[in-house]
């Protein structure tokens, strides 16, 4: 069990609106001259102040300016000094009273017919907006920006805009939109030599790829913007590209050059008196100690890091630095001074309205009650921190971009430790629902932008006496907690059974004979938990450890693919005795037809399919179909359309690389014979086989089958993909993106369709859910490599099964695939079991 850290965030290069001065030509008295220069003195003192980062005294500048120009009526320049108090109070996190004053600028520019005026304040009012983080509401004000500087043709303004909107949508998880917008901003500021555009651009563009987890990369453009910096002489620039290296440094486990980065950042926060920069310089050391072992100088840094954040009255960084240096005090036991901070850390979170670190401190606060063996009040805090994230998933936010993946545990933490704790005190109904929303955060943390459901918003419901409790917990404290706790289990333990395993209604739509598998993957057992509609569900523990379990799952996946080889069997029949015999009895009695399979972890890369009692394939008894989660999921019957389909074919001559992949000629008699098979049938063969070409007709069809090179890799979902024809590539995070609303089932059938590496399988989850993401009900795929004999015949059988009518696409490949086990041929579990359905269809 690990505590969330929460990191100090990479820190962004946003292009703030120009001031622009104009004399106004009336002829005036002397007296209003000299309050007018003297004004405009005090305008130009101000941006001075600001460019090295004096921003209080940028802010007495700008008001006295203010003050003169309405005293003399002056709307113009009090539009402008209003722009420019609006810019200094979100530099000083005052974000509120920035938009408060954007919003007075944007007015009088309006009433003047100002447009540049108009475009400075809209792009500032985005800029306030993005530190709030509602990043819908900056891009509305950063598109309307960029209109006003494409109709003034004012190049260095529609720069600005461009990387601004890319901002916004990095913060929003679209990382492919965000380097292509701040590609443009990079290309017109060397159009314009403009430098500092450059480094602003180039800055983002590393802060972008720093997100995707491509630490190499961020490096490679951070140290071009460390070097425009330097050139151009700009100070609080130079810092901020030093610590945002030392950030990726930190990420990719190189602790002492982040060290060596981020005291380079502080000596020049420091010089330049950069209180922010000197703040977050400092909370960046903390964190890398942290990560060091080195707890004790965590602590020294995160103090120091805390005082500052107190002395500019910023909440959002007191908050964070409460919570890291918390964690650092549990990591030396230090349980009672860790409580105070989660405590306080909550306190502010809740204040300010910062729902990421309210979640974070909800479940550190529950590690630590955990721990304390506390576990009723440890599931308490643990419900209300997933609570808090799944409402968070509903509003479509990024969920935590100061979070960093790679070396810092992600909530996925919380949602096993409180199914591991429901577990041991037989809350079966709620652990099932945490399992359950486990797979769309896993999801959330691959794709990092997942929207829940109206079902996984409404997260995990607390039991009457939980409820009683919730509005009070900054009140528990570590001197109180074993009071409270024991009530509280006293309160639980007189509840009816009935209410603590409560069913979601829409549960019980699951049609008679099907079950849901949840298998649950821990360190010293393994649960299974099965549910079966109009009953309670039930849960059976394995004891195995999980190093054990993985090696026998890798033993398997090892020698399933090979046709020769006689070994699957010993391995097949453990995992059978693990996962199918303690729920056996429960299976024979609710007559079940159809299992829906929710893997966990490694289990995803094992076929439920290919388990084996000593007599029969589990695959001979049951349809099988894998599940991405309940929550996300539509039971309802669907309507059997008469099958229509669109087939691809990569194709290619044998012994001839093809687009650097290797030819799959059979691919062409493939689609050949299911466009003889069914009627309503279309054919797209090798250069004709685009990805224009298949969006293009996927309306008129309601199955897509793909008879071409497919990669689910491990890492990054840019990792995976599927190749077309004529060289096109659709990568596994753009699958969302295609019209799938009229496709039944898409089926990958190339024999290289395969996987590299072990990891806990969430690119076939990923797969899977963008399927059923972009409007298509389920899909068929495969785990490996299968040869093109295999293929074609599993392929004939289960098209020949789905013509027959009425009947469902898992059961067609049940049928396909008991057929090849009583083949001559391909009974080996090498040629059918590697296949696998994945979605929403029955």
């Amino acid at each position: 069990m690990m505590n969330k850290v929460v990191g100090i965030a990479m820190l962004t290069f946003l292009a703030c609106g120009q001031v622009q001065i104009m004399m106004s030509e009336s002829i005036q008295s002397q007296t209003t001259q000299d309050l007018k220069a003297e004004a405009y003195r005090l305008l130009q003192q101000g941006i001075q102040q600001y460019q090295i980062s004096q921003f209080e005294s940028a802010f007495q500048s700008w008001r006295q300016a203010l003050t003169i120009y309405r005293e003399i009526k002056d709307r113009f320049g009090e539009g402008n000094a209003l722009g420019n108090l609006g810019v200094a109070y979100r530099s000083l996190g005052k974000y509120d009273k920035a938009i408060e004053y954007q919003l007075q600028s944007l007015a009088i520019a309006r009433e003047l017919k100002d447009r540049l005026g108009e475009g400075n304040a809209l792009g500032n009012l985005g800029n306030a907006y993005l530190s709030l983080g509602k990043y819908d509401k900056a891009i509305e004000f950063y598109l309307q920006d960029l209109a006003i500087a494409r109709e003034l043709k004012d190049r260095l303004g529609e720069g600005q805009s461009l990387g601004n909107l890319g901002n916004a949508y990095r913060n929003l998880g679209k990382y492919d939109k965000a380097i292509e917008y701040q590609l443009q901003r990079l290309m017109i500021a060397r159009e314009l030599k403009d430098r500092l555009g450059e480094g602003q651009a180039l800055g983002n563009l590393g802060n972008a790829y720093y997100f995707l987890g491509k630490y190499d990369k961020a490096i490679d453009y951070l140290q071009q913007v460390l070097a425009i910096t330097r050139e151009t002489k700009d100070r609080l620039g130079e810092g901020q590209s030093l610590g945002n290296l030392g950030n990726a440094y930190r990420d990719l486990g190189k602790y002492d050059k982040a060290i060596e980065y981020q005291l380079q950042h502080l000596e020049i926060a420091r010089e330049i008196k950069d209180r922010l920069g000197e703040r977050t310089s400092i909370g960046n050391l903390g964190l890398a100690y942290y990560f060091l072992g080195k707890y004790e100088k965590a602590i020294e840094f995160h103090l120091q890091s805390l005082a500052i954040a107190r002395e500019l009255e910023d909440r959002s960084g007191e908050m964070i630095g409460l919570n890291n240096l918390a964690v650092a005090y549990e990591k030396l036991n230090r349980y009672r001074e860790a409580m105070i901070s989660y405590q306080q850390a909550l306190t502010i979170a809740i204040e300010i309205g910062d729902r990421n670190v309210k979640g974070y401190a909800l479940a550190n606060l529950g590690d630590l009650l955990s721990k304390a063996k506390r576990p009723e009040l440890a599931i308490l805090f643990y419900k209300q921190s997933i609570n808090v994230r799944e409402a968070i998933r509903k509003d479509i936010k990024k969920l935590d971009k100061s979070i960093q993946k790679s070396y810092l545990s992600t909530v996925e933490d919380t949602y096993r430790s409180l199914a591991d704790l429901l577990l041991k005190q037989d809350r079966i109904m709620e652990a099932l629902q945490i399992l359950d929303l486990l797979k769309v955060q896993e999801l959330e943390d691959y794709f990092k932008n997942i929207k829940g459901s109206d079902r996984s918003a409404q997260g995990v419901k607390p039991l009457a006496p939980e409820q009683s409790l919730s509005d009070k917990l900054l009140a528990v404290s570590l001197d109180n907690s074993q009071e409270i706790n024991t009530q509280l289990a006293n309160q639980i333990q007189q509840l009816p059974k009935s209410e603590i395993n409560q069913v979601p209604q829409y549960l019980n739509q699951i049609p008679q004979g099907n079950v849901l598998l949840y298998p649950f993957i821990l360190g010293d057992r393994l649960e299974l938990i099965l549910f079966a509609p109009n009953t309670l569900p039930i849960h059976r523990t394995v004891v195995i450890k999980q190093d054990e379990l993985t090696a026998l799952i890798t033993e398997l996946r090892s020698v399933l693919p090979d046709q020769y080889s006689e070994d699957f069997r010993e391995p097949s029949q453990k995992l059978y005795k693990l996962l199918i015999k303690p729920i056996e009895s429960e299976l024979i009695n609710n007559k079940t037809t159809t299992i829906r399979y929710a893997p966990d972890g490694i289990l995803r890369y094992i076929p439920l399919a290919a388990l084996y009692d000593g007599k029969q394939w589990l695959v001979e008894k049951y349809r099988i179909s894998n599940l991405i989660a309940y929550s996300l999921s539509d039971f309802s019957p669907q309507p059997q359309i008469e099958p229509s389909i669109l087939a691809g074919a990569f194709g290619g001559k044998a012994g001839e690389r093809k687009f650097g992949q290797e030819p799959l000629p059979a691919t062409i008699a493939e689609v050949r014979m299911i466009a003889k098979t069914l009627p309503n049938s279309n054919t797209l063969e090798e250069n004709a086989f685009s990805r224009q070409a298949t969006e293009r007709d996927l309306k008129q069809h309601s199955i897509l089958h793909l008879a071409t090179h497919a990669e689910f890799n491990t890492g990054s979902p840019d990792n995976s993909r599927i190749f077309f024809g004529n060289g096109d590539i659709l990568k596994l995070r753009e699958i969302s993106d295609l019209s799938l609303q009229n496709i039944n089932l898409i089926v990958l059938s190339a024999c290289q369709t395969g996987l590299a590496g072990y990891s806990d399988g969430i690119e076939i989850l990923g797969f899977g859910y963008q399927v059923q993401k972009a409007g298509a009900k389920q899909a068929i795929a495969s785990l490996w490599s299968v040869n093109d004999e295999g293929t074609q015949a599993l392929m004939e059988a289960f098209y020949s099964e789905l013509k027959k009518g009425d009947v469902t696409p898992t059961e067609a490949l049940h049928r396909a695939q008991v057929a090849l086990i009583k083949s001559a041929n391909y009974s080996h579990p090498s040629y059918w079991s590697a296949f696998f359905a994945i979605g929403n269809g029955l």
